[in-house]
């Protein structure tokens, strides 16, 4: 797990948010204090202790910007939010205020649950709202045979066997009528998704929470 507090994170993060929309910016204090809603007292001492710790440089009576260790840690936990955001909305369906729960996850994965979050979503380059998501130390390893990943995250000319169906009842009723059950085969061929030798179309959306178990891996 990460040596710093959640605390110590959101401040990284938010920083890295303002620094990916100006990057040569200078955050001031007013302006963090104000975006993470406490007291610009209560900001210049976290300052002080992240620039410490090497975080963040200080640059006095001006604000502060973060170091290139500082940056590699912000672009990592927000990171591993966008990667929540896809897992609880497109996977599993959550309906309740996905932003606010996978900001509460984020503090608690570690690297080696990140890797495999971020290899079971295919490597994702964009997040739910089309932001890109930091690619920073990403370790982007081969999928093989056995592993359970969404219909979208297939990669081409391999082959798999549908496991699981996350969808609602109607959303059920709807893939079965494709054909598409548990069991089904499941080929991508240079993009086109058959389901048992016929040619069939399932929405991004859909495809998110149909998870299929790899049998085969192309040449």
């Amino acid at each position: 797990m990460s040596k710093f507090s959640e605390i110590e994170e959101m401040y990284l993060k938010r920083m890295f948010e303002v620094h990916s929309q100006t990057p040569d910016a200078i955050v001031k204090t007013t302006q963090l204090a104000e975006i993470m809603g406490i007291s610009p007292a209560s900001v210049t001492e976290m300052i002080q202790r992240l620039s410490d710790r090497g975080m963040v440089t200080h640059i006095p009576y001006r604000g502060s910007r973060l170091t290139p260790e500082g940056f590699q840690l912000a672009a990592s936990v927000k990171r591993r939010e966008y990667l929540l955001q896809i897992l609880l909305s497109d996977v599993i369906g959550y309906k309740g205020n996905v932003h606010d729960v996978a900001c509460k996850m984020e503090h608690a994965v570690d690297p080696d649950l990140e890797a495999t979050i971020d290899r079971f979503l295919g490597f994702p380059e964009l997040s739910a709202d089309g932001s890109r998501i930091p690619g920073v130390k990403r370790a982007v390893e081969p999928i093989g045979i056995g592993a359970l990943l969404p219909v979208s995250a297939i990669p081409d000319g391999t082959s798999a066997s549908v496991e699981v169906i996350l969808a609602s009842e109607v959303e059920a009723v709807t893939l079965r009528e494709t054909g598409l059950m548990p069991g089904s085969k499941i080929v991508n061929l240079n993009g086109e998704i058959t389901i048992d030798g016929k040619r069939c179309e399932i929405s991004p959306g859909m495809s998110m929470k149909v998870l299929v178990r790899v049998t085969e891996l192309g040449a």
